[in-house]
């Protein structure tokens, strides 16, 4: 073998890239990311409402139980894999090791395409909460994209900077909207027009005609339970730190969005949760609590509507910065993807999302304000940063995350089958395969019901532009590793395997060419 000359060297050692921090989080920080990424005050306030009016169902709370049970179970496999392999691209990781590295780049592009849309989505309903509350109350009429672009810089300064930083900020912005989100539980159940009825807690409810469509607006409130494998690298104790965060994380996460999901029904009334939904949509929860406690409080809620959305936000980038590191130190993309601070920040994975996100709003700017998109709204004209950035960006994203965990979960049977490490079945074959079934399944409803996601009468070209950016993804992944096996196999050969002895270390190495 030759010297490496300096184009087959992808990257070098200096002390200025130490890798990702170690041993910096523990099971607090990784849960309270995880549980920021699904904005738990976001969710009550505008998923519960969605699930009632579009679902048309009492069975949204037990609807919640029943996707946390399958998560549950899908983490079982999941979990077990994460102790043996440790990689912040998880997903990617995962699949490249239990099925093949081409399935695992594919995968690694749809979870790209899945995290940063389901991050630039939610943008778009930050930006028009906050210009329209600032109208509301200070009488200040600014555009929905300022504010956009005012958080992307702060978001972004956040992620470059070290991850306990960031789990600090969400840690206190977490807390404060569960604290808020139980203040609304007790109200409702103080106020229950019809008394504290169990009737959505009935399960005839959930097992009926709709069970598909509850699930399907469902699972999106889980999307970021699985992040905790992401900082398996920067997690104390990884063996132990992510299953722990991931089960609790769930848990919390299932229990606390049903009942409070049934608190809903019982503070407005079985008979009238639908309805009232379909009429106020996620506004239902501040006009109950004006009508209940006054308009103070529900101010308060409102500004912590808006900072569920940021600590959102930031989860979802700090996810992105970390596969965007493990993919450049891999050699799939650019090895400047993985380059990282003093302090471990995956800096260039931060400025690759800033950036992507920047690109993505100005593109819906020029969309909405200069060729139209807005005015062809109609009435509806303000809402186009919700009807069509959000609406259409966060459905995406969930749909393509739900996909990533059922292929994972086949990837688990096919990582044991190997080698079962000394597991059960039921670890290996039987909670991989029956969640796996469970996640395809939901999967192909997400599909079926893209139309009614989209709030689309009848479909048009985005109800199949949205779902084949992430088949796309996945063909174009799939297809450059093909590529790199045929010009670098060296560099193939570590696709999946860059925390392993013999492939990166705790640190990044040359890659030399054969």
């Amino acid at each position: 073998m030759s010297a490496p000359s300096t184009a087959q060297r992808t990257h070098t050692t200096t002390p200025h890239d130490p890798g990702l921090s170690r041993r910096t989080l523990g099971v607090p920080a990784i849960t309270l990311m995880i549980i920021a990424a699904s904005a738990p005050l976001t969710v009550v306030a505008g998923g519960v409402t969605t699930s009632f009016a579009v679902t048309e169902s009492l069975g949204v709370p037990l609807g919640f139980l029943l996707i946390a049970v399958i998560l549950t179970v899908f983490a079982v496999g999941y979990t077990a894999m994460g102790r043996h392999v440790t990689n912040a691209g998880a997903f990617y990781a995962y699949i490249s090791q239990g099925l093949s590295r081409p399935l695992g780049v594919g995968a690694s592009l749809i979870a790209l395409v899945s995290y940063n849309a389901m991050q630039v989505g939610i943008y778009g309903l930050f930006g028009f909460q906050l210009s329209m509350f600032l109208e509301a109350k200070l009488g200040v009429s600014s555009p929905w994209w300022v504010w956009i672009l005012l958080c992307i810089v702060v978001v972004g300064v956040l992620g470059v900077n070290r991850v306990d930083l960031s789990a600090k900020v969400l840690g206190v912005l977490v807390g404060l909207e569960f604290l808020v989100v139980i203040v609304f539980d007790v109200v409702s159940f103080s106020a229950a027009p019809e008394g504290v009825s169990t009737a959505a807690l009935d399960p005839s409810a959930l097992f009926g005609p709709a069970l598909g469509i509850i699930l399907v607006f469902g699972v999106a409130a889980f999307m970021g339970f699985e992040g905790a494998a992401i900082y398996g690298e920067e997690a104390k104790d990884p063996k132990r730190t992510v299953p722990r965060a991931t089960y609790t994380a769930i848990a919390i996460i299932g229990i606390f969005y049903a009942f409070s999901a049934w608190a809903f029904s019982v503070g407005v009334g079985p008979s009238a949760i639908v309805g009232a939904s379909q009429e106020f949509g996620p506004d239902l929860m501040f006009v109950f609590m004006t009508e209940q406690t006054g308009v103070i409080f529900s101010d308060i809620m409102t500004l912590l509507f808006l900072t569920s959305l940021f600590a959102s936000l930031q989860a979802f980038h700090n996810a992105v910065a970390r596969y965007f590191f493990s993919l450049g130190r891999e050699g799939v993309l650019p090895a400047w993807f993985a380059r990282t601070s003093r302090a471990g920040a995956p800096w260039a994975g931060s400025v690759a999302q800033t950036a992507i996100a920047l690109v993505v709003v100005v593109a819906f700017i020029l969309g909405g304000e200069v060729f139209g998109g807005a005015a062809g709204l109609g009435e509806s004209a303000f809402l186009f940063p919700v009807l069509t950035m959000f609406t259409w960006l966060t459905n995406t994203g969930a749909m393509g995350l739900v996909l990533l965990m059922a292929i994972t979960a086949v990837a688990v049977i096919g990582y044991f089958a190997r080698d079962r490490r000394g597991l059960s079945i039921w670890v290996t074959v039987v909670a991989p395969a029956l969640s796996g079934a469970a996640l395809l399944w939901v999967f192909v409803m997400i599909l079926q019901n893209f139309p009614l996601m989209l709030g689309q009468a009848e479909p048009d070209a985005t109800t199949f532009l949205l779902p084949g950016m992430v088949f796309a993804a996945a063909a174009i992944g799939i297809v450059w590793a093909l590529v790199m096996r045929s010009r670098s196999p060296r560099q193939y050969a570590q696709i999946g395997h860059g925390t392993e002895p013999g492939a990166y270390g705790t640190e990044l190495v040359d890659v030399v060419a054969e």
